[in-house]
């Protein structure tokens, strides 16, 4: 007999709602929830089945017996991999501190535990991946408003105008917000599009401008300007709630329309054009301040001044611009308890240097790619153990040769995935996670116009030694001594006591899945936001107080960005609709559907090199080479080359994955440490690579 599970997908980090029909054990049906997605789901939620039914994957915990690296497993009990860890981690901290231990995970809505495991060990070096990702975006957000990447939403859907620089919305894709984008232009909505290649965003764009790679900054100080000029912003929102705004505008005053058209290679009637666009649509519009803008070395000021734009259009709390999440306080209710606030407060510095050495970034989960540094050199202190959970650093983070030259300097390397990683495979210890179809996850907060309690329940049980993160953690927190932090012996436990304060049951959730806070949508008083930003003034931050006490210019001069030597191009990379980074590519389902990435090389520049469309190329930068498939077209600026990211991996046992395709992190030789220093963010298309016709066979030589 069928019976529906609600539920949360896993296959990406968005983490979308979803109905799921079981019969026998098996997933017969997974969809959106109809209450919230009317069912709609992308290809990666939609080959959850085929994760499970993987067999390319760790099915029990195992422990590395040969070198690093070298693919020598023993698979051992769950008994003994978690005494195994244990011993580790007390040896370590006997000897070193608590602090010797680090963990990170993949950011989002259940990240709790992780954190909770950390803390209680006496560690405050919990961290994530977001330094590679979000980390500029969050910090120039943070600078403008006192308020983080996640504090505001955007109502996309009733916008009459969505500004997207590099942010290929349809592509690297949350089914709710594409919905939100197409509704936009089904109403009429303009969509304005920038980006150095033509997207599936750019082909449904008003306004596509295709624009040199690393100039996105440039275009972003021309708009303020023109705006300015021309007397198009939204007066008395910006009086009543800025300031700052007369020495932004003079420091604005030479960048013009006509500069940044030579600078990007753009026409500069197009930007007129967008200009008067946007003042006739404000304050309906959003400039979407960037998702991941880990890319160059002024991102944090390219996403500031898309913030800036945004408060110069008056576009703050207004239907069709950015609103305020809001949570269950604004609801008039309490939340759910967060198991992090059982673990003690820790006061140690973190071993990353943030909140003490730099002082501009969030302590928060910090910076990851800074503690390899502490690796090295084992300042402040040495760091010897490290827990990775769904988080591979050598596929997120640039020049994973030089991350192990760190990370052998520890003496734990754990990952816990439900997939072999390419992290993992460097890893001493693999505890194996169940799939997000046979796990369960922890009540969370989801904010928003009307806020919600989510959580994700288990479809079916695991036909594997694989098990949920809570029974990982609870497991190795018993053999530390830390009962205390972790008490609760099953995920409905905690899910009770978490939601003891709220006045909510565990039933609440078994009519569609989540449990709303309030019946009707919240919006504060446009006319009262006093208050709402948490910068030094209680002001929108033109010219930000912290910035200037830290020794940071709150607008960066525009430096134009070197132009690749003769017969070399600006290494580019993305996000395909089909694939979840490199969580994804070996999955069957998804693999066949794009079984390998490809280089994206402008027509003019391939014709001169000698390259077809289908020519396999050899792609290098200081010593390193890839092999791929060049995609010769029209639609990519002749300085940049393009990928798609997560391939390249060499992992044997992934034998669909092996091989194919390339790497764009393997190619970033020498920037793992290269940060906007600002922001925080890694400069990942800093690269320079040369590409040549390869004598190479076009078939891949690897048997798989």
């Amino acid at each position: 007999m069928r019976k529906t599970v609600w539920s949360m997908c896993g296959m990406c980090t968005v983490r979308c709602p979803i109905r799921i029909e079981v019969e026998d054990n098996r997933v017969k049906w997974i969809e959106g929830n109809p209450h919230l997605l009317n069912g709609a789901l992308c290809a990666k939620g939609s080959a959850g089945p085929a994760l499970i039914a993987d067999s390319e994957r760790p099915l029990q915990p195992m422990i590395r017996r040969g070198g690093r690296g070298a693919g020598r497993w023993e698979k051992v009990s769950w008994e003994f991999a978690l005494d195994y860890v244990a011993d580790k981690l007390k040896t370590i901290i006997d000897k070193y501190g608590p602090e010797a231990v680090m963990a990170s995970s993949r950011g989002g809505p259940f990240q709790d535990l992780v954190k909770a495991f950390t803390h209680a060990l006496g560690s405050p070096n919990y961290t994530n991946h977001d330094s590679a990702c979000g980390r500029n975006v969050h910090h120039a957000s943070k600078s403008l408003f006192g308020l983080g990447r996640k504090g505001f939403i955007y109502d996309i859907k009733n916008a009459n105008h969505l500004v997207l620089f590099g942010r290929n919305i349809l592509a690297s894709l949350r089914p709710a917000e594409v919905n939100q984008v197409l509704d936009m232009i089904d109403k009429g909505g303009k969509l304005t599009y920038v980006d150095v290649r033509q997207t599936l965003t750019g082909i449904k764009a008003t306004n596509f401008f295709q624009v040199r790679p690393g100039t996105d900054y440039a275009l972003a100080l021309a708009l303020i300007h023109e705006i300015i000029q021309a007397g198009g912003y939204d007066r008395e929102f910006v009086e009543r709630y800025t300031t700052g705004l007369d020495e932004m505008a003079e420091f604005v005053k030479e960048y013009t329309a006509d500069w940044a058209a030579r600078e990007c290679g753009i026409k500069v009637q197009k930007i007129h054009q967008l200009v008067e666009q946007l003042i006739e649509d404000r304050p309906r519009v959003v400039f979407h301040p960037g998702w991941m803008l880990s890319r160059y070395s002024d991102s944090f000021y390219a996403s500031r001044a898309l913030n800036a734009l945004n408060a110069l259009m008056g576009s703050i709390e207004v239907e069709g611009g950015l609103l305020f999440p809001k949570g269950p306080g604004d609801c008039g209710v309490k939340g759910p308890r967060s198991i992090a606030d059982l673990s003690p407060k820790i006061t140690t510095p973190r071993a990353d240097g943030v909140g003490e050495v730099y002082k501009q970034f969030d302590k928060g989960p910090g910076l990851f790619h800074l503690f390899y540094k502490a690796m090295a050199t084992e300042q402040p202190y040495p760091v010897k153990g490290i827990i990775c959970v769904r988080h591979d650093p050598f596929s997120c983070f640039p020049d994973p040769a030089a991350q192990k030259e760190a990370l052998d300097n520890c003496e734990l390397i754990v990952s816990v995935d439900t997939h072999y990683s390419e992290f993992g495979w460097y890893s001493d210890v693999i505890l194996p996670e169940a799939t997000y179809l046979e796990r369960e996850s922890m009540i969370a907060i989801q904010k928003g116009l009307k806020p919600r309690l989510i959580k994700r329940n288990k479809a079916v049980e695991p036909e594997s030694d694989t098990i949920d993160l809570y029974s990982i953690l609870h497991g190795l927190a018993t053999r530390l001594g830390l009962d205390e932090y972790f008490p609760f012996s099953t995920m409905q436990e905690l899910w009770k006591w978490q939601l003891e304060p709220t006045g909510r049951t565990l039933e609440d959730f078994d009519e569609k899945g989540f449990v709303e806070l309030t019946g009707t949508p919240i919006m504060y008083d446009r006319d009262n936001l006093d208050g709402k930003f948490k910068t030094p003034s209680g002001k929108i931050e033109f010219i930000s107080q912290n910035l200037t006490e830290w020794g940071l210019p709150s607008w960066k001069p525009y430096e134009s960005p070197a132009k690749p030597p003769k017969g070399q191009f600006r290494l580019v990379f993305g996000r395909s609709p089909i694939h979840a980074h490199s969580h994804t590519v070996n999955n069957p389902l998804l693999n066949e559907m794009m079984p390998e990435n490809t280089l994206w090389i402008n027509s003019r520049a391939a014709g001169k090199m000698g390259v077809s469309d289908g020519d396999m190329v050899d792609v290098s930068s200081d010593g390193a080479t890839s092999v791929v498939k060049a995609r010769v077209t029209d639609f990519i600026h002749p300085e940049a080359v393009y990928t798609v990211h997560g391939f390249g991996r060499q992992i044997p046992l992934q034998t669909r994955a092996y091989h194919a395709g390339m790497s764009d992190q393997k190619l970033m030789k020498g920037q793992l440490q290269n940060m906007d220093t600002a922001g925080g963010g890694l400069c990942l298309c800093e690269t320079f690579v040369t590409v040549r016709r390869s004598s190479k066979n076009p078939q891949r030589k690897v048997e798989l």
